[in-house]
């Protein structure tokens, strides 16, 4: 009898990559179908990064720092989409207001029946809108408390908003009115976060819970229980397979986001944690908060990086270039400070790489984030001097 031939199979393209260990499979999160426009997005996204300026000591980025007038102390939070052409703030009266920054008006969807009176050659998308709308700044009426977050999706069809009311929102920001309305905390819900790929937000609440939520679906799909104290601030992992919270505890959780399971505990901090960022290679966690202290964790051993200190009063935010290389944070002293993350070492210790300091007269700043090109965008409300 002849031996067979011995049949060779080439290697697929995913042998052919190096995929670093514990990387979880990209479709281990079930996600609905890119839509046509969501692929623009994308596309557009990743064009502009890539024109993107390299941020160092000696190449600071430029920052443009949006301050509210006559908010009394009221305004609580803000955002800005993450193409920049949005804004939103949230209110203790329970308003939310929305903004345009670029200067385009926002307009309202028409009526169903002007939708319906429609003809197929008069159709397109400017068509469907109702131009006697027109505006520079929505307000959204809903909450029954102060709202304490909001945030943007990623393609700038909603908006995720929480409250002192136990409850998180979404809006359409085409029709301008509140679509769903999240019940599932038993006490009020600090902050909110939408997953970078869409469909998925969490939230925070004194309940010491965070929760999983789908924007399809109006109960949670995952609470998060662990924390001894109020969950005060979430945020996803880049690769969306990750929750990490920040308490009153004064620790710092990295949630599994399919099991529900904590699988990093991280310590360090002296008071009350107000804000997280996660670097964009997904390796590094930032924490601040009461102590005036950032932390830097390392994700993968769930050990201290390294820390910086400079500030004078609670930090509000914090935020990783696009780049990785710089840490932006906003603080209650009126100032925005940029670090050098790309110099700070494994020794985790107190490390001096403050790059620069930037002052404002009499506003708390309570917001960064960068943009695609690596601009730096800042926030807050005019307090007055006396």
């Amino acid at each position: 009898m002849k031996e067979g031939k011995k049949i060779i199979v080439p290697p697929s393209r995913e042998d052919l990559v190096s995929v670093p260990p514990h990387v979880p499979p990209r479709d281990r999160i079930p996600l609905p179908k890119l839509t046509e426009r969501e692929v623009t997005r994308r596309v557009n996204a990743f064009q502009e990064s890539s024109v993107k300026v390299n941020l160092s000591s000696s190449s600071l980025p430029s920052i443009c720092m949006y301050t509210f007038f006559n908010t009394n102390g009221g305004m609580n939070c803000m955002d800005i989409s993450e193409d920049s052409s949005l804004m939103a703030a949230g209110f203790s009266d329970s308003q939310i207001r929305v903004w345009s920054l670029t200067g385009t008006f926002l307009y309202e969807l028409k009526s169903n029946e002007e939708l319906d009176d429609l003809e197929d050659s008069e159709f397109d998308y400017n068509s469907l809108f109702d131009k006697s709308t027109g505006s520079l700044c929505k307000t959204l009426i809903g909450h029954s408390g102060p709202v304490f977050a909001v945030k943007f999706s990623p393609d700038n069809r909603f908006l995720i908003s929480c409250s002192e009311d136990t409850t998180a929102r979404l809006w359409s920001l085409e029709l301008y009115s509140n679509l769903v309305c999240f019940k599932g905390h038993n006490y009020a819900v600090w902050d909110v976060d939408f997953s970078p790929m869409g469909t998925y937000f969490a939230t925070a609440s004194s309940d010491r819970t965070a929760r999983l939520w789908n924007t399809q679906y109006i109960y949670p799909l995952r609470i998060f229980a662990g924390h001894l104290g109020d969950v005060d601030c979430v945020k996803f992992h880049p690769n969306c397979n990750y929750l990490a919270t920040g308490s009153s505890d004064k620790t710092c959780r990295l949630w599994d986001v399919q099991t529900g399971t904590c699988v990093r505990l991280f310590t360090g901090h002296t008071g009350t944690i107000y804000t997280l960022s996660i670097s964009p290679n997904g390796k590094y966690l930032a924490s601040s908060g009461e102590d005036k202290v950032i932390n830097v964790f390392d994700l993968s051993t769930g050990k201290q990086f390294g820390s910086f200190i400079g500030h004078s009063s609670s930090v509000y935010s914090l935020q990783f270039s696009s780049d990785g290389n710089m840490l932006a944070s906003a603080s209650q002293d009126n100032t925005v400070r940029l670090w050098d993350f790309a110099g700070l070492d494994s020794t985790p210790r107190p490390s001096n790489l403050q790059l620069a300091a930037f002052p404002t007269k009499c506003t708390p700043v309570v917001y960064t984030r960068f943009t695609r090109k690596n601009v730096l965008l800042a926030g807050g409300f005019f307090t007055s001097s006396d």
